[in-house]
């Protein structure tokens, strides 16, 4: 089936001229309607769009005026990602009926590249959640056993890309929502620097921490992804102009330094089967001439109490503007303030309410300091001692999730335990840094997911180590 090539293989297929894009978008659309409807990975599927696009690619091939690498594959989008025209509901009743009034910066970049936009993939309310269960719209369920969870917030985004219905997919990471779904669902998936890629037409959730990337089946293919997406936005002040990515593919990674910092190889919630699978993962690593670094990470450990004050700060500031007013559905025939209260307490869901009274008490005037203005210190600290740990090692290894996929309904009722999930992620989103998920050899169980860091706009050297490991685990 074409539908499980990676982009890589495709591109190789669609210039030799024994595939076109078209007979590829078919298959990936009949995988769709063969599998969407038990695993619940789309919102809304561009059937005739898509076609249409992948049919003006063939031409372009056709007559020798190919767009870039990724023209004329299909890819889907996280439905927090703007397409102009289409709805865009965050996974939220408030935004059910939103029509997106301009695309994203990433979404015009793919479409300029040539790629086929193949529809829009569920996630947790306004990316609020690890299990892809927080979607108004219905849970999405992990290919590899239905009765587990997919990881989330862009669980819909590796459900596509796992199950083979599109070659790669957008999600967005503001803790690990790209890093984690990646692990539970074994492809590759990769948060940029912050400030590589642009967030214009990102329904925002915490805009210091939110990061567009990619999903996929390989290293290889989310280089390719990044490689278009990529870049400074005049649209979007917190681009950086830094030199744009590009590939640098190594041979070897003899010399490389990797760290292990202490502090999350001594977490006791590590599951074996999480443990035994990382441990074997960086053996092979050292077998390929890296040499494994014991380091310390001060205050590392308070990052995820860092990001659970700042992220709700920064949701309760967002989520503002969905005030049925302004935006949202509006419960109609009610008093001004009986309007807003009762078209939120209707329309948006239990975590998301959770986390705009976090944040909103956190910021009021008796506790911002006590709160707020402390955890911002802290995040301070955070990236000294990430920037001091990279004056000795190249790239920092831990797990991407304590555990594996857990089961439907299982954490929904333990808050806390389901924000533990992201206690190896979201240090790469407090600090700003690039960030990677592979998955480690599988044994037939449940996947799991190695975690890669490199130092700020070094995803070259994240994404060729990976490529290097990938390709070893796959002899």
């Amino acid at each position: 089936m074409y539908n499980t090539l990676t982009i890589t293989q495709a591109i190789k297929e669609l210039e030799s001229g024994n595939l076109t894009s078209r007979k590829l978008t078919e298959a990936c659309l009949t995988q769709i309607q063969s599998l969407d409807g038990a695993l619940h990975a789309f919102l809304e599927v561009y059937a005739d769009e898509a076609l249409e696009q992948a049919d003006r690619s063939d031409i372009r091939r056709a007559e020798g005026n190919v767009l870039g690498p990724l023209d004329g594959i299909p890819i889907a989008l996280k439905d927090n990602i703007m397409v102009q025209n289409k709805r865009c509901t965050a996974g939220s009743k408030m935004l059910a009926t939103y029509n997106a009034a301009y695309d994203a910066t990433v979404t015009k970049k793919l479409t300029d590249a040539g790629a086929v936009i193949i529809g829009k993939t569920n996630l947790d309310e306004f990316a609020m959640g690890g299990s892809t269960e927080q979607s108004a719209f219905g849970p999405t369920k992990n290919p590899h056993d239905p009765d587990r969870v997919p990881g989330g917030s862009s669980g819909g985004s590796a459900v596509a890309v796992t199950a083979n219905m599109c070659l790669a997919a957008l999600g967005s990471d503001t803790g690990g929502s790209i890093r984690q779904p990646a692990s539970f669902c074994g492809i590759t998936g990769l948060k940029p620097t912050y400030g590589r890629v642009s967030r214009s037409g990102l329904i925002a959730m915490a805009s210091s921490f939110d990061q567009i990337g990619p999903l996929a089946k390989s290293a290889e293919d989310a280089a390719l992804v990044l490689s278009v997406i990529q870049g400074q936005d005049n649209a979007d002040q917190t681009t950086s102009d830094v030199e744009v990515f590009t590939p640098d593919w190594k041979d070897t990674v003899k010399g490389l330094k990797i760290g292990l910092p202490r502090q999350a190889w001594a977490v006791k919630g590590i599951e074996p089967d999480v443990r035994e699978a990382t441990e074997k993962s960086l053996k092979l690593l050292e077998s390929l001439g890296a040499e494994l670094v014991d380091i310390d990470l001060p205050y590392v450990d308070e990052a995820l109490a860092v990001y659970y004050v700042l992220m709700p700060c920064e949701v309760s500031a967002n989520l503002s503007r969905f005030d049925a007013m302004r935006f949202g559905a509006r419960k109609q025939g009610l008093p001004l303030f009986e309007t807003y209260s009762e078209s939120r307490a209707e329309n948006l869901g239990s975590e998301v309410q959770r986390r705009i009274l976090i944040g909103t008490f956190a910021l009021s005037s008796g506790y911002i300091d006590a709160y707020y203005v402390h955890a911002k210190k802290v995040q301070t600290l955070i990236r000294d001692g990430y920037k001091k740990a990279f004056e000795s090692v190249d790239l920092i290894v831990t797990p991407t999730a304590p555990t594996t996929a857990f089961k439907l309904g299982e954490k929904l009722s333990d808050p806390l335990s389901m924000y533990l999930e992201d206690i190896f992620t979201v240090s790469a989103n407090v600090a700003g840094l690039p960030a990677l998920s592979i998955p480690c050899e599988s044994d037939g169980q449940m996947p799991v997911g190695l975690h890669f860091l490199a130092p700020w706009f070094e995803e070259a050297k994240l994404l060729s180590t990976a490529k290097i490991l990938q390709e070893k685990i796959t002899e």
